[in-house]
C-alpha cells in the first residue's frame, strides 16, 4: 500500500503535519507531500478538510508511471573521503565495464565533491562519462544533499542500473534514493550477472544468515539499485590514454535539515587494514586456543600481511573482531589468502573467495574450505606451519 497527497486537492493548509508522528509530511512549493520517513501507521487519512490524503496500491500508482524503454545505461556511484575517490569505486568501474558490455550499453560514474583529476582517473579506470558536481555543499558527506542531487540526475538521465559501495555512505543514502524514485534495492551484493532472455540484473547476496545465496530480480522499475560489498569485485584495466567525457553538473535547490560540522576519526589501536592487505593469514576454530595466532601473526610478519580470523575465532574471544573475515566481518580480496583451521564455512567463504590464490590448511580432507582452495595441505597445521615459517626464515636468511 502507499499513502500519497493529491496535489491538485491540497490547500496547503498544514493541518495534516501535525498528526504524522514520524515528521513524513513536508510542506513544498505551498503544498503538503509525503517524504520516506512514512511508515504506513495511516494517521493522516482522516485529518484532511479535502480530503486530499488518500490510500492506494503502491503496483497501480507506479507501474503505469514507468515507461522501461527510456532508461538505459549503467551508472556507477563514485564515493569519495576527503577529496578521493574511494577503492570500492574503481572496483565497481570494473564491474561495471563488464556488464555494460554485456548490454552493449554505456558506462557513467556519478562523482560528487571531489576534483576534476578524480573525475578524469574514473575515465582512465574504465568510465565512458563522469557527472561530476563539485559544489562545496558535497565536500563533506551529508544524507540529505547528496539524495536531492542523485534523485535530481536520475530523473533526468534516467540510468537502468546504479551500482554503489555497500559502505557506510552507500548503506546510508542510497536506500533514501531508491524510496524517492519507487525502486527497489538489493543490498550487500557479492555477485552481479545480466539475465540473457530479459537483460535484467540479478543481484545475489547472501540470505537466511549465509546459508543460501539469494538471486534478486527488480524487473517491474527501474533504475535497478544494488550496493556491492566491497574487495568483493575486481578492478579493470587502467588505461592512461582512455578518453571520455566529463559532465559538469549544478547543484538543484538543496535543501537539508542538518549540517555537517566535523568529522572526527576514532584513533585506531590495532593496526588492521584487511581490505587492503595483499596477503592474509588468518585462523580459525582450529587454532584451539588464542595463543595460537601468536603463531599465525609470526607467518604473517614474515610474508608483509595482515592476520585475518574466522567467525568461530572472534566469538571465542581469542582475537579481536576487527581481524574476521566474512559475512559478518570484513570482505577481503588479497594476492595470497592462507587459511588456517579454517573448516570453510559459507560465512566465511562469502568473504574471501574472491582472493587470487587461496591456500587451505586443516587436518579433515573433507573440510569445505577444499572446494574453493588453489591449494590445499592436509595435514596438523601447528607442524605445517612451523615448516613455513623456518623455511621462510631460511630464504629471508
Amino acid at each position: 500500500m502507499l499513502i500519497i497527497i493529491e496535489q491538485d486537492k491540497c490547500i496547503g493548509c498544514a493541518v495534516c503535519i501535525e498528526s504524522c508522528p514520524y515528521s513524513a509530511i513536508v510542506m513544498t512549493d505551498e503544498k503538503a507531500s509525503i517524504n520516506e520517513y512514512c511508515q504506513l501507521c495511516r494517521a493522516c487519512l482522516n485529518v484532511c478538510p479535502e480530503g486530499a490524503i488518500v490510500e492506494r496500491t503502491e503496483t497501480s500508482d507506479i507501474q503505469v508511471s514507468h515507461d522501461l524503454s527510456t532508461y538505459k545505461g549503467i551508472w556507477v556511484f563514485a564515493e569519495q573521503r576527503d577529496g578521493y575517490v574511494s577503492a570500492v569505486s574503481y572496483e565497481l568501474i570494473g564491474e561495471g565495464r563488464r556488464l555494460a558490455g554485456e548490454l552493449k550499453t554505456n558506462l557513467s560514474a556519478v562523482l560528487f565533491g571531489s576534483s576534476e583529476k578524480e573525475a578524469e582517473e574514473l575515465i582512465r579506470w574504465g568510465a565512458d562519462q563522469v557527472y561530476w558536481c563539485d559544489d562545496p555543499i558535497f565536500e563533506k558527506f551529508n544524507d540529505e544533499p547528496y539524495s536531492q542531487q542523485f534523485v535530481s540526475l536520475i530523473n533526468e538521465f534516467k540510468p537502468a542500473i546504479i551500482l554503489c559501495g555497500a559502505t557506510a555512505i552507500g548503506r546510508s543514502f542510497m536506500p533514501r534514493v531508491a524510496a524517492r524514485v519507487r525502486t527497489g534495492l538489493t543490498a550487500d551484493c557479492t555477485a552481479l550477472q545480466i539475465d540473457k532472455e530479459t537483460g535484467n540484473l540479478i543481484q545475489i547476496r547472501p540470505a537466511f544468515g549465509g546459508n543460501i545465496m539469494a538471486s534478486i530480480l527488480c524487473p517491474n522499475h527501474r533504475p535497478q539499485i544494488a550496493t556491492v560489498r566491497p574487495r568483493v569485485m575486481k578492478r579493470g584495466d587502467y588505461k592512461e590514454d582512455r578518453k571520455g567525457e566529463i559532465i559538469k553538473i549544478r547543484a538543484v535547490n538543496l535543501n537539508s535539515n542538518t549540517e555537517v560540522l566535523n568529522s572526527h576519526k576514532e584513533p585506531s589501536y590495532c593496526k588492521v587494514n584487511l581490505q587492503e592487505a595483499e596477503v592474509i593469514v588468518s585462523g580459525g576454530r582450529g587454532l584451539g586456543n588464542a595463543k595460537g595466532f601468536e603463531l599465525i601473526e609470526e607467518l604473517a610478519s614474515l610474508l608483509n600481511g595482515s592476520v585475518g580470523a574466522s567467525r568461530a575465532a572472534v566469538d571465542e574471544g581469542w582475537i579481536a573482531y576487527s581481524h574476521q573475515v566474512g559475512q559478518t566481518g570484513k570482505t577481503v580480496c588479497p594476492k595470497i589468502y592462507i587459511a588456517c583451521g579454517i573448516s570453510g564455512a559459507v560465512q566465511h567463504l562469502v568473504g574471501m573467495s574472491s582472493s587470487d590464490i587461496i591456500i587451505a590448511i586443516n587436518k579433515n580432507p573433507e573440510a569445505p574450505i577444499f572446494n574453493v582452495a588453489n591449494y590445499g595441505i592436509v595435514g596438523d597445521l601447528y607442524e605445517v606451519i612451523g615448516l613455513l615459517i623456518k623455511r621462510l626464515k631460511e630464504t629471508k636468511g
